[in-house]
């Protein structure tokens, strides 16, 4: 049977008012299992007429009244979180361990640190001279937008509106329609706690038609999104005409820069994961690995050998390691990629095939995780962000050398360090154009930190104080002594 998806605006569970759908696939099988709305500028504007009505009651509550409510979201999240899992894992393909893992966990986790981190949030303090007294109020925006990826659905959206809704915004989020099933269910979650109406609306549609409402809307403060590049950059050109705050997470090319002093075993392990976790669709991932000539071929043959191991199956079964692509056009997309590769002369070292499966998978959209050679700097596959199970090697021999080949990207999200001198490592990382580095590890989050890329990664940052400060404004009174 296929379900039929609903809007959440005002508290309550809605059609689209055109009665337009997209069809939702399931990308490990490669049918249809839901229609999503495919709203309109109708369907929108009630939304944020939704938010803005909720906006002066929610901003007066206290930031533990808003607290309590999304503690009550976390909570009930934590009840359903198998029930979460498997329909994360059923929207994306990836495998069902990894959403029970990662995607879950991390969404509840959003709820209690921003609960928690918030408690001591002072809205207004003083500065006194001998001249003035300034008093610094601190206020939310009013009705702000939330517009999220495909790739890590209910873990990004819980990222933005928590926040936001904490620090007395009312938010009108935009899931992917890709993956619209967790964003409805957190709705359903929504009616069950009674969130009270219009504090939080999802609106589920196309880019074309709810991304550019919402972009284009004069009652929107605020827009925090992630995705690729040339939807930001869109967003930028229009939104920035109404001067509405903007945060935007995008792409990445990321680099994974091994020295021959690292710590060899627990550098593989990790950059394995780095390289295919979620089938390489992660904007973190690493998906150039620069490796010192010294122990390249060791590496090479290490690392392929562990590589040609990973358990592609049926996301549903708790054993699978590498599971589906999102959706058919990205999985075309990737072989794309693939079929340039010998023409830039390059040579596939493992993988680099679709994947025929058997059974419910059979029509499934699999690819083998794929590791490439030979290809020069300047080619499309060491360039352009794939955001799939395909990463290239090349190698340097000096700091410097590794350094220009790092920041030879207009992208500038994050890369690794793997080296067990930690002042080489330091030195390296000073030099390198990304938002986020590690140093002897990979995907490990203090959330008070500040997250966000440079160069076309990135557009303000997120996280911690940096969340906090985006969703509110600012406002100076002085009054002379």
């Amino acid at each position: 049977m296929i379900e039929v998806i609903k809007n959440y605006v005002n508290g309550e569970l809605t059609a689209p008012s055109s009665n337009n759908y997209i069809d939702v696939f399931e990308p490990a099988t490669g049918k249809i299992y839901s229609h999503v709305p495919n709203s309109d500028d109708k369907d929108t504007d009630f939304a944020v007429s939704a938010a803005k009505k909720a906006f002066p009651v929610w901003s007066k509550h206290s930031i533990k009244t808003r607290s309590n409510y999304l503690l009550k979201l976390a909570s009930e999240i934590k009840k359903d979180s198998e029930d979460l899992a498997f329909y994360e894992s059923r929207d994306t393909g990836k495998p069902i361990s990894l959403a029970r893992r990662l995607d879950i966990p991390r969404a509840i986790e959003n709820f209690t640190f921003f609960s928690d981190y918030t408690q001591n949030f002072t809205d207004y303090f003083t500065f006194e001279s001998k001249d003035s007294k300034n008093h610094i109020q601190k206020s939310p925006l009013g009705v702000v937008a939330c517009i999220t990826p495909w790739n890590l659905p209910l873990y990004l959206l819980t990222w933005k509106i928590v926040p936001a809704l904490i620090m007395g915004n009312t938010v009108v989020a935009k899931p992917s329609e890709i993956t619209p099933y967790t964003a409805f269910k957190l709705a359903e979650i929504c009616k069950r706690i009674n969130l009270p109406p219009g504090v939080l609306n999802i609106i589920n549609g196309s880019g074309d038609k709810v991304g550019k409402r919402i972009t284009n809307h004069p009652d929107i403060k605020a827009i925090s999104f992630t995705g690729g590049t040339e939807t930001g950059g869109k967003i930028f050109s229009k939104a920035s005409r109404t001067f509405k705050k903007l945060a935007l997470e995008m792409g990445g090319k990321n680099p994974a820069i091994i020295f021959e002093d690292c710590n060899y075993d627990q550098m593989l392990e990790t950059v394995i994961k780095s390289s295919f976790t979620n089938q390489g669709q992660i904007c973190l991932c690493s998906s150039r690995l620069l490796i010192d000539e010294s122990i390249y071929e060791k590496f090479k043959i290490d690392f392929c050998e562990r590589v040609s191991k990973i358990r592609i199956g049926d996301p549903n079964d708790t054993e699978t390691q590498f599971g589906a692509i999102t959706s058919k056009p990205h999985f075309d997309k990737i072989n794309h990629y693939i079929n340039l590769i010998d023409k830039e002369n390059g040579s596939i070292l493992v993988g680099g095939n679709i994947k025929k499966m058997d059974n419910r998978c059979e029509k499934g959209w699999f690819i083998e995780p794929t590791v490439v050679e030979g290809l020069g700097i300047d080619s499309q596959l060491n360039k352009d962000e794939i955001f799939g199970p395909i990463v290239t090697l090349q190698t340097f021999s000096s700091e410097e050398g590794v350094i220009k080949l790092a920041n030879k990207t207009k992208y500038g999200l994050s890369a690794t360090i793997w080296s067990e001198d930690i002042s080489k490592a330091n030195r390296v990382a000073e030099k390198i154009d990304s938002g986020v580095i590690w140093i002897n590890c990979w995907m490990v989050r203090d959330l008070r930190t500040p997250f966000g890329g440079l160069k076309q990664s990135g557009y303000g940052k997120e996280g911690g104080e940096d969340a906090l400060r985006f969703f509110t404004e600012q406002k100076n009174i002085c009054i002379q002594s």
